[in-house]
C-alpha cells in the first residue's frame, strides 16, 4: 500500500513535468518536449506511428511546431498514482488545430526527483 506522502511525492512531480511540457511545447521548443521523455520512451501518436526514443519523439513534436500547431490545452486529467514510483495521467486534449485524447501518459519518478515520460499513447481526432 502506497503512502499519502509517497503519493504526493510522485503527484506532485508528474504535474511540474507536466506542466513544463505543456509551457515547452507552447512557446515551439521541440526540445524542451523532448526532455520530458525518458531516453529510450516509446509514444504511439495515433494516426502518425509509433516513436522511439528522445531523438525521434523530438522531430515528431518540432513538425508539429513547425506545422503551426500550439496552444495545448489538457481537459479534464485524470492521474492514477500506480506505486511509489510512477503514475498515468489520462486525458481530453485540444490544440489550435487538432483535438484527442490522451489514454496513457506513465510518468516515472527519475533519481533526481523529477519525472519523465516512458510511455506515451495518444490520438488526435480532428
Amino acid at each position: 500500500m502506497i503512502t499519502e506522502d509517497a503519493k504526493k511525492v510522485v503527484l506532485d512531480a508528474l504535474k511540474k513535468a507536466s506542466e513544463e511540457w505543456k509551457a515547452a511545447f507552447n512557446s515551439g521548443d521541440a526540445a524542451g518536449c523532448a526532455s520530458q521523455y525518458e531516453s529510450d520512451a516509446v509514444m504511439a501518436a495515433k494516426p502518425f506511428g509509433t516513436f522511439k526514443g528522445t531523438e525521434e519523439i523530438k522531430a515528431f513534436w518540432q513538425k508539429l511546431i513547425d506545422d503551426g500547431f500550439t496552444d495545448v490545452e489538457y481537459i479534464n486529467p485524470q492521474i492514477e498514482v500506480i506505486d511509489e514510483t510512477s503514475a498515468v495521467l489520462s486525458s481530453g486534449w485540444k490544440m489550435n488545430k487538432a483535438e484527442g485524447i490522451i489514454t496513457k501518459e506513465l510518468w516515472v519518478l527519475q533519481s533526481d526527483g523529477s519525472a519523465k515520460l516512458r510511455i506515451d499513447e495518444f490520438e488526435a481526432q480532428g
